[in-house]
């Protein structure tokens, strides 16, 4: 008999591996859209945009981004219409020695400055991000996905802060129940068409995974892709919302450390 229930646990063990992870209403895949950097087409098109077409996003503020303060009250509607409004830190601090970083100033040059010092810079970013959208649960996407200072890492300690952080270069994850909510992959999608950004979130759909994008310019600015690209996309969610659950990151991940929790 013991043995009959040792067989029985283990099958029931290997059946849930093999199971799909299980989508809110059934959904096959999770779409976390993110734009960095607070751009002025972000909230001129990109909210708009998804307002529109009723999906939701998360929008990565640096406190000294082109949009503040002059149009913290579209932020602050963005936000009630219910986008979030994401930690981009105060300064996007990066690191000037890798390639094409000729624009990283030196006194937000993370090769020189201390991790203590990066950790209340973000902290400090949460309190005002707090001021405009009354939230106190939010995500953080490292600037330039960059995760030393001075040599050191300075992100472990701000875990507790956050409910998730986008950190590593993209990747699909079809098992989220595996997931470190702290080292969350994401595309970076500068100058791809509308066919590469709907393959990308159909690959996540065959695999029940979770996608998570980050745009910056959309028709505009730096690291751009074409306002006709990006609303392809808007489009395809929204036309298959039986398939792609699109929320804000800090929804989709609530909802992953949930289940890992259960688990």
């Amino acid at each position: 008999m013991r043995s009959l229930l040792v067989a029985v646990g283990l099958f029931i063990a290997l059946a849930a591996q093999a199971a799909p992870f299980a989508w809110p209403q059934g959904q096959q895949a999770a779409v976390s859209l993110g734009y960095d950097d607070g751009l002025d087409s972000q909230l001129d098109h990109v909210v708009p945009a998804l307002n529109q077409r009723g999906l939701k996003a998360s929008f990565y503020v640096p406190i000294n981004g082109p949009t503040l303060p002059g149009r913290q009250n579209e932020w602050r509607a963005a936000a009630a219409a219910g986008h979030e409004l994401g930690n981009h830190s105060l300064f996007h601090a990066c690191s000037a020695k890798l390639p094409n970083r000729e624009w990283v100033l030196p006194h937000r040059d993370l090769e020189h400055i201390l991790p203590i010092q990066v950790q209340e810079q973000v902290i400090a970013a949460n309190t005002w991000l707090q001021a405009v959208d009354g939230q106190t649960r939010r995500t953080y996407t490292l600037p330039c996905l960059d995760d030393l200072a001075s040599g050191q890492d300075y992100v472990a300690a701000l875990h507790s802060q956050f409910v998730a952080i986008r950190a590593k270069p993209g990747a699909l994850v079809p098992d989220p129940m595996t997931l470190d909510p702290f080292a969350v992959p994401v595309y970076s999608v500068e100058g791809w068409s509308a066919a590469q950004l709907i393959a990308l979130v159909d690959q996540a759909a065959a695999q029940h995974a979770l996608v998570a994008i980050v745009f910056h310019g959309v028709g505009a600015e730096h690291l751009s892709v074409t306002r006709e690209a990006h609303d392809a996309l808007l489009d395809h969610l929204a036309k298959h919302r039986e398939r792609f659950w699109t929320d804000s990151f800090v929804h989709v991940m609530d909802y992953v450390r949930q289940k890992q929790a259960a688990r």
